[in-house]
Parts: C-alpha cells; sequence; structure tokens
C-alpha cells in the first residue's frame, strides 16, 4: 500500500490559515495518510482532524515539526522526496517515477522555501510553471500519481457521508437513526 504524506513549510498563522487548510483537506480527499505542519497551529491541525473524525477515514496532522527533520528521518526510512513548486521539472515528465513510490513525502511551501529544500528533494516538481494555488498542486499531482482513482475513495468510520445525488443534497447522519439530508 502506498504511503503520502504532506509537509506544509512556512504556514503564516494569520495569512495562510484558510490555504493550509485546505492543503490538509485536499490531501485527506486525495489519499494523503496525514499531513506535517511545519509551525505551530494547534487549532488549525484540530479542525482537520474534525473534518476527518466527522466524515471518515484515518488522516493525522502532525503538529509544530522541524521540516529537516522529518525529510532526513523519512529518506532514512527509504521513503522518497517531491517537492512541488513552479521551478523544477514539468509533473507530466516525473509523474511514472513519483507514482512508483511506496512511500512519499510531498512538500507544499508557503513562503520562500529554503533552498535546503531543493537539495534535499528527489524530485523538485513543477506543476505547471505559472502561479497558482498550492492546494491546486496537491489535488493535480496526487491525482496523477495515483494508483486507483482517488475521487472513488470511500473514507470509512465518519459521522457522515454524502451520497451523490444529481440534485440537492443527500447526507447519511450516523449520529442518529437512518439517513437524514441537509
Amino acid at each position: 500500500m502506498k504511503r503520502i504524506v504532506i509537509l506544509r513549510l512556512g504556514h503564516r498563522p494569520v495569512r495562510d490559515k484558510r490555504i493550509t487548510t485546505h492543503v490538509g483537506l485536499t490531501a485527506r480527499a486525495f489519499g494523503a495518510e496525514g499531513m506535517l505542519l511545519a509551525s505551530d497551529d494547534r487549532k488549525l491541525a484540530d479542525n482537520i482532524l474534525d473534518v476527518a473524525k466527522r466524515w471518515g477515514g484515518n488522516f493525522y496532522v502532525k503538529n509544530d515539526v522541524n521540516w529537516k527533520t522529518e525529510i532526513r528521518k523519512w529518506k532514512e526510512e527509504g521513503g522518497k522526496v517531491c517537492h512541488l513548486s513552479m521551478y523544477g521539472v514539468n509533473l507530466p515528465d516525473v509523474v511514472g517515477d513519483i507514482g512508483q513510490c511506496e512511500d512519499l513525502m510531498v512538500v507544499v511551501g508557503a513562503e520562500k522555501v529554503p533552498f535546503e529544500i531543493y537539495e534535499m528533494a528527489d524530485w523538485n516538481v513543477a506543476v505547471g510553471n505559472q502561479p497558482h494555488s498550492e492546494v491546486a498542486a496537491v489535488a493535480v499531482t496526487l491525482d496523477r500519481i495515483a494508483s486507483i482513482d482517488p475521487l472513488k475513495n470511500e473514507f470509512n468510520g465518519g459521522d457522515l457521508k454524502i451520497i451523490p445525488a444529481e440534485r440537492g443534497k443527500k447526507v447519511i447522519d450516523n449520529r442518529q437513526e437512518g439517513p437524514g439530508s441537509s
């Protein structure tokens, strides 16, 4: 089974709260097992964990990590590191190699990324060579390297589950008896 973890660098609590939350939620929805947050924002970590609890799955958030230590440890254990950036090789040119990794850490920055990241990464990957959202970069990358379609992921154990419907909202609330709608 493929293991994917996201390392979020440079989270600025006042400015990046919403984007970092969306990086974590996107990573969860597209098959990552967890997120390492290289900043101290316990409330943000708790919010992401609350979503995972309500909607299912085993996603974790490790708050206030040292990014160098995490990368070194990951690589010592045989994992590979993919740094997402505007600068680097184009994703389509390396997606096959990245997709074959059993243990992959995806690094996503917020502000200026330290040059050491470029040196420590196995791949510095451009998800398009234009400025855009790190949320989009995570989604596109995880979708492209997936062995199964991440849009069909099933998340077990949650309180809530959406039932696809052509119109309207159909949600099963496992905290109540039977299906509910909202």
